[in-house]
């Protein structure tokens, strides 16, 4: 897919991978953005930027979702490429709480859920779409220091690959993003083991985003090293998890956060 001519919506535009996104479809002459958040102010801001769209959504309600299909075809005509974008993460193991379980959930997994169940009917009625889910290596490999990321990580990509088979007869295409480290507000706190390979910008993202897309490859690996982790990882995992323990040792703050209640003090 070439972005130029194409009507395009984003979730989580306010800021980092989105705004980047928003931003460089722009330069490329996307015929229309749309950027959607729960940050008003952020979203707006980026909206006026650029000469986007901008709507507020939470992407965890459905309603919201399909609201802002609905909005951007009325306002800017038939979406050709849905970047389900919005995510948050959430340190600690499974003693993580019930709530806290639920609401990730509901933003990294349910809410591309529910974009695909507002586009793709759409799609397929004008004879095929685009979807871009934001996962993330985690979702390929694991976080340390945060089971329900590299839960809902890994869910993101299932889906995603699930999507990209099933409905592939409808002319829905499929990419999953997924960056190790990123320069966003979630980065920002610090401590990710994700950086040892490197910091990117939201722009270095929205680079190789646009040449997956180009590419239509299911996987869209900014950090190019993903590609052999996952491959080692294939080939023995038992190896590879032996090796993610000493790292997660070279971060003891990750593994005090992993190990939550049922660390021994």
């Amino acid at each position: 897919m070439e972005i130029a001519g194409k009507t395009v919506v984003i979730t989580g535009g306010a800021s980092g991978i989105g705004a980047g996104l928003a931003r460089r479809f722009t330069r490329d002459g996307a015929a229309a953005v749309v950027i959607a958040d729960v940050d008003r102010e952020g979203v707006q801001a980026v909206g006026k930027e650029i000469g986007a769209l901008s709507v507020m959504c939470d992407v965890s309600r459905e309603d919201d979702v399909f609201s802002l299909v609905e909005t951007a075809e009325r306002e800017r005509g038939p979406v050709d490429l849905f970047c389900s974008n919005a995510g948050i993460g959430t340190a600690g193991g499974v003693d993580v709480s019930d709530d806290a379980w639920r609401r990730i959930i509901d933003i990294n997994l349910m809410a591309h859920i529910y974009a695909a169940r507002a586009c793709i009917p759409r799609m397929a009625d004008r004879g095929g779409g685009y979807l871009l889910q934001t996962a993330s290596a985690a979702g390929l490999l694991t976080q340390l220091g945060s089971a329900p990321y590299t839960v809902t990580k890994h869910a993101a990509v299932a889906l995603a690959e699930w999507m990209s088979i099933a409905y592939a007869g409808l002319g829905i295409k499929v990419s999953a993003l997924c960056p190790q480290a990123v320069r966003t507000k979630m980065t920002a706190r610090g401590g990710s083991v994700a950086a040892v390979d490197g910091m990117l910008e939201p722009e270095d993202v929205a680079d190789a985003v646009v040449e997956g897309l180009r590419d239509e490859r299911f996987l869209i690996l900014p950090h190019p090293e993903v590609a052999t982790y996952v491959k080692r990882k294939a080939e023995d995992r038992d190896r590879w998890l032996r090796g993610m323990r000493r790292l997660q040792e070279r971060f003891p703050q990750l593994a005090q956060a992993a190990q939550g209640a049922f660390r021994r003090t």
